[in-house]
Order: structure tokens, then C-alpha cells, then sequence
């Protein structure tokens, strides 16, 4: 398997279920598929679960701002992440920190009870 991607509408949010090698293809593939569903739906909820056996190279990590930003992935979009490989955590990380310094939305988390707590968490305070 080359890699996996599987996004879906669920009720209150869209999921991503990403496993697999991580490249520039399979990542401008993962955010056509994001902004497609997340339009479709009208849900800029985003919950990714990851489970990645060849980590992006650190480049593939720093252009997903430019990425999102073609897709009108904005301040609209909450987006959480969970990457169950420890392989790939450095870049993912650096990712991260590439897409707060750019003011666009993305946070990490180390499991997917809490990812689903912050993605939903103004849910619960209205």
C-alpha cells in the first residue's frame, strides 16, 4: 500500500483517514479532497487520523500553507490532526508550526479523544 485516503462527512464534522507514504502528490491530494468535502458540506470541521510509514520530506511539510491557501483552506477551517507514527512527528510538527506562524488553521494532538475535544469544543460551550 503506497498510500490511503479516505475523507468523509460525519454529522458534525469531516474525517481523514490518511495512512501510508507521504509525498507532494499524496499531500495536494489529501487538501483537494479536504476542500471538496468541507465545501460540499458546508462543515470546515476537520478530524485526521494518520498512520504514516514514509514521512513527507521537510519541504513537502513547509508548502502545505501554500497548499491550503489555493484550496481557500482559511480561518473558517478547524483543523486537528493525529499522526500515530513516531517516525513521521518531526515534520508533522514542523508543519504545524509553519501553518500557525501563517495564521492558518491546524493543531496536532497525541490522540484522537483530545483532537476531537478541541475540534468540538465551541460545540459545547453554546
Amino acid at each position: 500500500m503506497r498510500n490511503k485516503l479516505v475523507v468523509t462527512f460525519e454529522g458534525d464534522h469531516v474525517r481523514v483517514i490518511s495512512d501510508g507514504v507521504k509525498d507532494h502528490y499524496s499531500q495536494e491530494r489529501l487538501w483537494d479532497e479536504v476542500a471538496a468535502v468541507c465545501e460540499r458540506h458546508q462543515c470546515y470541521r476537520v478530524l485526521g487520523i494518520a498512520h504514516t510509514t514514509v514521512p513527507p520530506e521537510v519541504i513537502d511539510a513547509y508548502d502545505t500553507a501554500r497548499m491550503m491557501r489555493e484550496r481557500n483552506i482559511d480561518s473558517r477551517y478547524r483543523i486537528a490532526w493525529v499522526e500515530h507514527s513516531q517516525d513521521a512527528l518531526d515534520v508533522i510538527e514542523f508543519a504545524e508550526t509553519v501553518l500557525m506562524n501563517r495564521g492558518l488553521p491546524g493543531r496536532l494532538f497525541p490522540d484522537e479523544a483530545t483532537a476531537r475535544a478541541w475540534l468540538c469544543q465551541d460545540q459545547v460551550a453554546k
